[in-house]
Formats: C-alpha cells, sequence, structure tokens
C-alpha cells in the first residue's frame, strides 16, 4: 500500500518541477519568444522534450551530486526529502510571483546544505567544489560574451545579419528564426541537464522510487511541462522583453554560451544556475559593445590620439546599431565595422543589450530565493524531529 507520505513527496517533486518549468523555460526560450520566432506554446512543447532529455542523459551526474554528494544519501529519510523539496518549491514560487526566473540550482542545493549543516552530516569539500563553480561560471560567462562584445559582435552582425520574422517573411527572417529555436532547444536541453536533479535528487537519495533513473527523471520531465505552459508565460515576458531586446545573433551568442557552461557543469555533476549563466553572458555582450567606444591604451593612458572619425563632418564608419538597424537587404560590407575608439558614445550603450534595472531585479531574487531555502531547511532540521 503507497504511504501518504510517499505521495505527498512525489506531489512536493512535482510542485518543484512546476517551478522549474516556469523559471527555465523564460531563460531559453525569452529571446526566441520576444524575437517572434517562436510562440509562448510552442516554446513550452519544447521545452518539455529537450528539458527530459537531458535529465535523462548528462543529468544523471548531477541527480547524483544532489542525491548523496552532498549529504549522505541515507540522510534522506522520505521526510527529510518531502521537507527539503517544500523549502525548494516555496522560494521558487516566490521568485515566478515576482516573474523573474529562479536560481533553481542555488535554490536546490541551499535546501539540501540546510539539511547537512542541521544534522553534521555535509560534505563541505563537495559544496566547496560547487560552491566555487557558482562563481566562476557566471565569471566566465560574463567575460566570453564581453570580448565577444567588444571584438567580435560588429563584425558577426556585418557578415550574418539575421532578422526577426515580419509579415512577409524573407529566408534571412527564416533561417534567424531556425537558428534561435534551435540554440533555445539547446538551453532547454542543458536546463534539463542541471535542474531535474532540483526536483527529484533528493528522492533519487533515499530512493523511494527504486533504483533506476527513469521514474524519477519522468516524474520532474512532466512537471517541468506543466509548468512550461502555465506559469513560464510570465518568466518569458521578463526575459523576452523587460531584461533584454536582443538582436537575433546576440540572442544566439548568449544562448550557445550559456547553455555550452551549463552542459559542461552537468557533465561534471555540478548543480549549476542556467538563469546565472544566461543573464552575465547577456550584461557582458552589453558591457563589451559598450566599451568599444573606447581603445584600451586611451582609457589607461587618458590620451586620446585623435578625433573619432566622423566628428568633423566626414564619412564616420557604421556603428553597430546602425547595423542592427538595417532592413536585412543586404548585409553591410565587414569593411563598413566602426574601429574600436571610433563608435558614438550617444548611439551605443550597454543598454542597448539590457536593463540595468530589470538585471538588479533579478540579482537580488537570485540571492533571496537560495537564503529562503538554506535558512527554512536549516531551522526546520535543526529544531524538529524530522531526521
Amino acid at each position: 500500500m503507497v504511504s501518504l507520505l510517499l505521495v505527498a513527496g512525489v506531489a512536493v517533486a512535482a510542485f518543484v518541477g512546476f517551478n522549474i518549468g516556469g523559471s527555465s523555460t523564460g531563460v531559453a526560450f525569452g529571446p526566441a519568444v520576444g524575437s517572434d520566432s517562436v510562440s509562448k506554446t510552442g516554446a513550452a512543447a519544447l521545452m518539455t522534450g529537450f528539458a527530459l532529455l537531458g535529465g535523462a542523459t548528462v543529468g544523471r551526474n548531477v541527480i547524483e551530486t544532489m542525491g548523496g554528494r552532498i549529504v549522505p544519501s541515507d540522510q534522506f529519510t522520505l521526510a527529510a526529502s518531502v521537507a527539503v523539496l517544500f523549502f525548494v518549491g516555496l522560494a521558487l514560487l516566490v521568485s515566478n510571483l515576482f516573474g523573474v526566473p529562479a536560481s533553481t540550482s542555488m535554490t536546490a542545493v541551499g535546501a539540501i546544505a540546510g539539511l547537512g549543516v542541521a544534522t553534521g552530516s555535509i560534505d563541505w569539500e563537495v559544496m566547496g567544489q560547487i560552491v566555487t563553480w557558482w562563481l566562476v561560471a557566471p565569471i566566465t560567462a560574463f567575460w566570453i560574451c564581453a570580448v565577444i562584445g567588444r571584438y567580435l559582435f560588429p563584425h558577426l552582425e556585418a557578415r550574418f545579419t539575421l532578422e526577426s520574422p515580419g509579415e512577409e517573411t524573407t529566408l534571412r527572417e527564416r533561417i534567424g528564426a531556425a537558428l534561435v529555436v534551435a540554440i533555445g532547444c539547446y538551453m532547454a536541453y542543458a536546463a534539463g541537464a542541471s535542474n531535474v536533479a532540483n526536483a527529484v535528487g533528493p528522492l533519487y537519495g533515499g530512493r523511494v522510487l527504486g533504483d533506476a533513473f527513469l521514474p524519477y527523471v519522468g516524474l520532474a520531465g512532466v512537471a517541468i511541462g506543466v509548468g512550461a505552459f502555465t506559469i513560464a508565460r510570465r518568466t518569458l515576458d521578463t526575459v523576452g522583453n523587460d531584461l533584454t531586446d536582443l538582436p537575433i545573433l546576440a540572442a544566439l551568442i548568449v544562448e550557445v554560451v550559456s547553455a555550452s557552461i551549463i552542459t559542461g557543469l552537468s557533465e561534471i555533476g555540478i548543480p549549476a544556475s542556467l538563469a546565472v549563466s544566461a543573464t552575465m553572458c547577456i550584461v557582458g555582450l552589453g558591457w563589451g559593445r559598450a566599451t568599444r567606444t573606447t581603445k584600451l591604451a586611451d582609457a589607461a593612458a587618458e590620451a586620446v590620439a585623435g578625433p573619432p572619425k566622423g566628428s568633423e563632418g566626414g564619412d564616420g564608419g557604421v556603428t553597430v546599431d546602425a547595423i542592427a538597424d538595417g532592413d536585412g537587404a543586404g548585409a553591410p560590407e565587414p569593411d563598413a565595422v566602426a574601429k574600436i575608439g571610433d563608435e558614438d558614445p550617444e548611439e551605443i550603450t550597454a543598454a542597448d543589450l539590457f536593463d540595468p534595472a530589470a538585471t538588479g531585479r533579478v540579482v537580488m531574487l537570485w540571492i533571496l530565493t537560495p537564503s529562503i531555502s538554506a535558512l527554512a531547511s536549516y531551522l526546520v532540521f535543526r529544531y524538529l524531529p524530522i531526521v
């Protein structure tokens, strides 16, 4: 006979997966939806399928970390698993109510760490590795995209101008839409690889559904799909419209870099946040673009070699915004890209790619949600006889 506690455990895991679907769908497909490359319904369907695929492959490594490396698997009694998952779901629900893509992995690890600290069973070496990667991953994402934004983005856009689909879709627009959706699927795969463990890791630690991975991945995948089709609509608006107004090429860069970082970390069993990496990619790309107005030598020496091209009424170079605003009939010649230091500061800013106010709101919720999860978990396991 199935116990009520087991039913509660499955229900809470489904609740966590539901909130993961609401959060991660916006991160994976926000740029695609924002550029009208795919509908919200289409994004939800793709999110469901590719998240399942990611969880069933490299996601197994993360499930093992969450279910037995941070704290020993014998700590995950059914009651403890239910409590941990409840804290994760509660923190994620708060984040989703604010319409912000949450740091799901940080929230889940926080809850498990609260259990480990309260019971004295936490493996600090494993936690140290995880936290180290939490610091390294967003910094890496920022600087990779900053370098791309400063040195490569204008040249890539001059050669590969991609447009959002219009009323009369051109071949270039169809190619752009297909690319941004394909990379969104890659991000969904990365999200599944990292986040499926956040929903079912504690249950797997207690082996409440048996020793096979499939039941756990299936439970999480279905729940993620439900969230993708429902509450994800708000986070899709946040990422697709409020946080950033990305040209398609910029969206592709952000998605490839962030998904690659998370997939790589999942391969080595590190639970990491796709939301954090993706947003730091956006910020880095915008910052890199903004720095094109100044040469490094000029900034260091506080000296200007000469007036920028076009400042005396001459034929100045084509700015990044001028390229992005082209009608797609023909990409500018590569040598038309303005050199670094020749960009007009009034026409190219970091805000072209991200909204600082929205970004600040996202970062605040990243700090708040794992803090709520860890503190609640610690207090319950420290003062109530659950374990």
